[in-house]
């Protein structure tokens, strides 16, 4: 008989970072996959919709909240597999992920330096292909442990089987809310170098290599000036991250822009394909850094966080993400994609 328990009316927005959203009607938080098959199983015996919450860094809550059930995993413990050059290293889906970058990068294990200062959990790594400053996780994950919702059985899915694309798997396309992460492992190189290739810290470096602790402190230092390392004490940190996909278009849909609005930044993906910066689109469609609509506003620091400046409710969040999109769209015939998970809507 599992011990798990159910708390009822659990307030969520302490459990985001964005901090807004009302409460789940249950909410639980399963060490293991017994509980989280029990946890599953009261779902399904009292009809009730499931929300997997994991660090909250990319989810926006409802001001109504979640009424049905919220499993926040817990599963921890990270392994190291040495073998040759390389250490595959598992880490339980509940471990904190800078914290996790962190140990790596004391183990002198490259492959995940620049991914420092992200919020969140390990477990959400996987679903959006996380990725920042020249990294995502897609380079280093070799298998990712899955809890099928439909059989309640285990399954391994091998790095090709996870179907990574720029912020997207399986896991939040073509499978999305089937399985649960249980389990990441990442093959990193032993005694690796560091990963230079963000603009930022080819300009901070001038040429000089750098150990995986030089490189995280830098990776750090930029989050650190954009507001986008967590901080109590700084308002701009409270958000979802990046807000908005950088979208990717055609070239000619690039070219026709470019000559209309004179030198747009992009970053050629193919032939074919471009990616423009969607902070350079949202403050070109009029939405300057600091601006505010009501309690939310977007970042003094960074034009793509979208922020609770100051008690913003969820609906005012919604209010400015659909002002900005609909204002890009108007004036560069651009869909902006939000990244975050809408909860509760």
């Amino acid at each position: 008989m599992s011990d798990l328990i159910f708390e009822e009316n659990v307030p969520l927005a302490p459990l985001t970072t964005l901090k807004v959203g009302g409460p789940a009607r249950y909410f639980t938080e399963p060490r293991d996959v017994d509980e989280l098959r029990a946890a599953f199983e009261r779902s399904r015996a009292d009809d009730l919709k499931v929300f997997v919450l994991g660090g909250g860094s990319n989810v926006v809550v409802s001001d109504e909240g979640f009424d049905g059930l919220v499993i926040r995993p817990n599963f921890l413990g990270i392994a190291f597999e040495p073998g040759g050059d390389t250490t595959n290293v598992s880490a339980g889906a509940g471990e904190n992920w800078d914290e996790f970058v962190e140990t790596c990068v004391n183990k002198g294990l490259a492959g995940v330096e620049a991914l420092s200062g992200i919020p969140g959990l390990v477990g959400g790594t996987p679903i959006q292909n996380v990725g920042a400053y020249g990294q995502d996780v897609s380079g280093t994950i070799v298998a990712v442990d899955c809890y099928d919702r439909e059989t309640g059985s285990v399954e391994t899915f091998s790095n090709a089987a996870c179907g990574f694309k720029y912020r997207e798997s399986i896991f939040n396309t073509t499978h999305r809310d089937r399985y649960v992460v249980l389990k990441v492992t990442f093959r990193l190189v032993n005694d690796g170098r560091p990963t230079i290739a963000y603009r930022d810290l080819v300009q901070h470096f001038a040429g000089r290599e750098p150990d995986l602790t030089e490189l995280r402190a830098a990776v750090l230092a930029i989050r650190r000036s954009k507001s986008m390392v967590l901080n109590a004490n700084d308002p701009n940190s409270r958000s979802a991250g990046s807000f908005f996909k950088n979208p990717i278009v055609d070239r000619a849909i690039y070219e026709t822009i470019a000559a209309k609005f004179g030198q747009v930044p992009m970053f050629p993906i193919d032939d074919t394909f471009v990616k423009i910066p969607a902070a350079w689109l949202i403050e070109n469609a009029g939405f300057e850094k600091g601006a505010r609509l009501g309690g939310a506003g977007i970042s003094s620091r960074h034009p793509l966080a979208i922020i609770n400046a100051d008690g913003a409710s969820a609906g005012e969040i919604i209010a400015l993400k659909d002002a900005i999109q609909e204002e890009v769209g108007k004036k560069f015939s651009i869909f902006l994609t939000p990244e975050p998970v809408f909860v509760g809507f």
